[in-house]
């Protein structure tokens, strides 16, 4: 899929690369968009990839004064953790939470999401409405831009072949603002955005002092309704005025039919969502958020783990990594994902290759602790990183109590899914030892089985909860 593939130790080492490469060059951060595009043969012309996971401090969240400063590994899930963006920018972190499954937030990037410039992506809308500001560097220039001038059309901005964004900038959110995300997708979760809405009110008095309306998914970029942030200019919320306003915003969209949904139907989703969106405001329920959502992080927040020099990966320089505590040094296999070094390089096959696009689950390991996707993590990533799959959670013979759970419960039919469904289950009992049914849910929704129905996989999780909090009670 790429010919040369660099991990980086400096932003500079990066801009470097992409000063002599120009289009032929693209950044990696977490990759859940680009390695799909690249399997599908999407960039014909890039044959080196840039890797900056492994640079030190750029997962950070941070403030200067009225400002929230984001840098380019903060990962929807780092958002959904941060206390400074839950305080300041409420409706962003509701966007991110909105994004995919666990695996998905686990390694997709908040800057990433803002790069690939679709219309659907989620997190642009609220950024957009908070007027963030992005900071663009290329080897000789630094210069920062509205996020509303950085989108061109589907897919385009104005970012050139030999630039990076590298970092994102926005007001805080003061105590008279008030603001809602409003998302809706064809399931329960882990889906793309049909159409999306963010509403941010500055408010004095029950009166609207300014008006900030962005949608998502129904034009060629993340849209402001402008008309509709006037009308809404020095009134106070009540049903018609709300009613007026969702009928309003229709003026501004310019939905398509796609795959997801018709013309019409987003047509009819725009004044439901920006409704939606402002009786929240109304009643106060925009402030309601999941304070400790499931991550799937296990026991600790997972940090980057910085490469001492900037390393080109090919045959010359063997992948060193360690999978279910065995060393390995694998000269093939550095132009392919993790999961063909796992399955093909490394011969360990229980991770299974599924859908290929990060939807199923069924090729979940993990990766330093956390749980990901390995069709969607490129092979080099395993360079001097800690890989466990299915192999290597047992003690021995005996099996994990998670292992065990799922045959008592029969919740293997086909066995497929199984070796996906029992990776996230060992990290979500490790993050929450006594689950709730809805967590167990949110923990594996990632991960997809056709034959059970799901009931005995969710029995197998709690009968697993359950032995280990006994067995840790005994060893008291």
């Amino acid at each position: 899929m790429w010919d040369y593939y660099y991990t980086v130790t400096s932003i500079s080492e990066a801009l470097e690369i992409l000063f002599k490469e120009k289009e032929k060059a693209k950044i990696i951060a977490g990759g859940t968009d680009l390695v799909l595009e690249l399997k599908k043969n999407s960039h014909p012309e890039v044959v080196t990839l840039i890797d900056i996971t492994r640079i030190s401090g750029l997962d950070r969240v941070w403030e200067e004064g009225d400002y929230i400063y984001i840098s380019p590994m903060v990962t929807h899930n780092h958002a959904l953790a941060s206390k400074l963006l839950i305080n300041y920018a409420l409706p962003l972190v509701k966007a991110a939470q909105s994004i995919g499954a666990a695996q998905i937030r686990n390694i997709g990037t908040i800057f990433g999401n803002l790069i690939t410039a679709s219309p659907a992506n989620d997190s642009i809308s609220p950024l957009m409405a908070l007027g963030a500001e992005l900071c663009i560097e290329s080897l000789n220039a630094k210069k920062w831009v509205n996020i509303s001038d950085f989108y061109l059309g589907v897919r385009e901005t104005i970012l050139k072949a030999d630039e990076i964004v590298t970092s994102i900038r926005f007001k805080k959110m003061r105590l008279n603002q008030r603001g809602s995300f409003i998302k809706y997708l064809l399931r329960n979760t882990h889906g793309i955005s049909v159409a999306n809405a963010t509403v941010i009110l500055t408010i004095e008095d029950e009166v609207i002092k300014d008006a900030k309306i962005t949608l998502g998914s129904v034009a060629p970029t993340i849209i402001r309704s402008e008309i509709t942030e006037k009308y809404l200019l020095n009134k106070s919320l009540n049903p018609e005025i709300i009613v007026n306003a969702g009928k309003m915003c229709l003026e501004t969209a310019s939905p398509i039919s796609d795959i997801r949904a018709s013309e019409q139907f987003r047509s009819h989703l725009i004044p439901v969502m920006v409704e939606q969106a402002l009786t929240e405001i109304q009643t106060g329920s925009w402030k309601e958020f999941s304070e400790h959502p499931v991550l799937l992080w296990g026991r600790n927040r997972p940090e980057i783990k910085p490469l001492e020099e900037k390393t080109l990966h090919s045959q010359k320089t063997p992948i060193v990594t360690k999978i279910n505590h065995k060393n390995y040094s694998l000269s093939t296999g550095q132009n392919n994902t993790l999961l063909n070094l796992v399955r093909n390089e490394a011969e360990l096959t229980g991770t299974k290759s599924g859908c290929g696009e990060g939807e199923c689950g069924a090729c979940t390991l993990h990766l330093n602790g956390l749980p990901v996707l390995s069709c969607l993590i490129p092979a080099p990533r395993a360079h001097l990183s800690e890989i466990t799959t299915i192999e290597g959670i047992s003690d021995g013979e005996k099996l994990h109590p998670v292992q065990q759970a799922f045959i008592d419960e029969a919740a293997v039919q086909c066995g497929y899914c199984t070796p996906g469904f029992i990776m996230s289950s060992v990290t979500l009992l490790e993050e929450k030892p006594h689950p709730n049914s809805m967590e167990i849910r949110e923990g594996l929704a990632g991960n997809i089985c056709r034959c059970t129905g799901y009931y005995s996989i969710i029995r197998a999780v709690e009968k697993a909860a359950n032995e280990i909090a006994s067995k840790a009670k005994e060893a008291k």
